[in-house]
């Protein structure tokens, strides 16, 4: 399937969804949403507040009570129909996640494929076990059993605009809990199109519900007593503090922040299979996800790997084969993140500051793929997130020097090793 990128002929306004019922926020604050891709605004999202918030939460908490009690296995009908009807407009709403994150439409119709996976195990709950009675001792049994929390809450980043929330609403409806989403307001056209199709799904009002705004909604959203537990998917700061603000009202919370992933090279890496893994962790999504690999530790001779990296990376075309940055700000944090790296000694054999987009997106927010070479562990560049499509190479003399370097960042960190051996890799 060939996606082609297609600008809407008219401005989104994206209103909160509340009750099944679409509603501009109360006091009319909104924001421009534009594309990435020409800065063109293509949506206006309003700015909730504490009370935009109570009126989402309370239409929640009047359809949960009977939701609650409908048995699991007629749960996942409005699933099924909504996993057929996301398959059917899957181009559509892989084109407005596109156009709002920048990522490109094969990158996002990923995505959307990624997020329908979740939709699967959703729809396999009613098969799975969902309880226990054990004899614990003589005469005295203890029965385990699973029930609905309630209003549950879902805050979701700008870089994945349909995938995280698919991450989260599909089991927390299936499971028998109303669910109130917030994305980001930097992306939230996505999010009303899953409203949209969520009601068309047969969800009854107010089952699935949708908040717009900024950080006084998900304040709001977090404090709200009715509101039982809190999912977030964003930077590492943010999440530590969602996690506080909810865990410390006695609420269930997870909350999923940044990383700094190390991609190990070892001297007996397979070259073509390393370029490639290389090339599309760093440069994928333009580098704007949490799993991408930020960091290549070379092992040794390891280091005649960087070159065909440069060289394949430098080969990708903006528009294409990468998207852009979601917006200025991240564009200049980047362009900065560079300056201070040369700055601190790091060479830059790849930059992608004199990477120019195609001509129809000059107005966007772009930046080539970039390698700094020469990275000594204790510069910046080796040890912030800085989320785009950056390479930072740091060279070791042995395996244990790259396992130790990975032990110092402050993320949890996902780290690969390219190796033919067995035995470094399980090392």
């Amino acid at each position: 399937m060939t996606l082609l990128l297609a600008f809407p002929t008219a401005v989104r306004d994206c209103k909160n969804l509340v009750g099944g019922a679409w509603r501009p926020a109360a006091h009319g604050a909104s924001l421009d949403v534009e594309s990435p891709y020409d800065g063109r605004v293509i949506g206006k999202v309003g700015l909730s507040d504490a009370g935009d918030v109570a009126s989402v939460v309370d239409a929640a908490k009047r359809a949960f009570a009977s939701w609650a009690a409908t048995p699991v296995k007629e749960r996942v009908g409005p699933l099924r129909r909504f996993h057929e009807l996301v398959t059917l407009h899957a181009p559509d709403l892989a084109n407005t996640v596109a156009l709002e994150s920048g990522k490109t439409p094969a990158e996002a119709l990923a995505g959307i494929q990624r997020g329908l996976e979740v939709v699967d195990f959703a729809l396999s709950l009613p098969n799975l076990d969902d309880g226990a009675a054990l004899q614990v001792s003589r005469g005295v049994t203890c029965e385990a059993r699973r029930e609905p929390l309630g209003v549950v809450a879902g805050i979701t980043p700008f870089n994945f605009p349909a995938m995280v929330p698919m991450w989260m609403f599909p089991i927390a409806l299936t499971l028998g809990n109303a669910f109130v989403l917030k994305p980001s307001e930097k992306v939230p056209l996505a999010a009303c199109r899953i409203g949209e199709l969520m009601t068309e799904a047969g969800y009854a009002p107010g089952l699935f519900s949708i908040v717009h705004g900024d950080r006084t909604a998900v304040k709001a959203l977090v404090d709200h007593p009715d509101v039982r537990a809190v999912a977030f998917v964003g930077s590492t700061p943010v999440a530590r503090a969602v996690y506080t603000r909810a865990t410390s009202l006695g609420k269930r919370a997870l909350c999923l922040g940044g990383a700094k992933n190390h991609l190990i090279v070892a001297p007996d890496a397979d070259e073509a299979l390393t370029v490639r893994g290389v090339v599309d962790s760093f440069t994928g999504c333009a580098g704007q996800r949490c799993m991408a690999g930020s960091v290549m530790v070379v092992v040794g001779n390891a280091s005649r790997f960087v070159a065909p990296i440069v060289e394949a990376a430098s080969k990708i075309a903006l528009g294409q084969g990468m998207g852009a940055l979601i917006d200025a700000a991240a564009k200049d944090r980047l362009d900065r993140a560079i300056a201070t790296a040369s700055s601190e000694g790091a060479d830059v054999v790849l930059d992608g500051r004199k990477v120019r987009p195609p001509r129809e997106y000059q107005s966007g927010h772009w930046l080539g793929p970039t390698v700094l070479d020469h990275v000594r562990p204790e510069m910046e560049c080796a040890r912030a997130e800085l989320f785009g499509p950056v390479l930072t190479v740091v060279r070791v003399d042995s395996l244990d020097e790259a396992l130790a370097l990975d032990r110092t960042t402050p993320y949890g960190n996902a780290t690969s090793i390219f190796t033919s051996s067995g035995a470094a890799a399980r090392y």
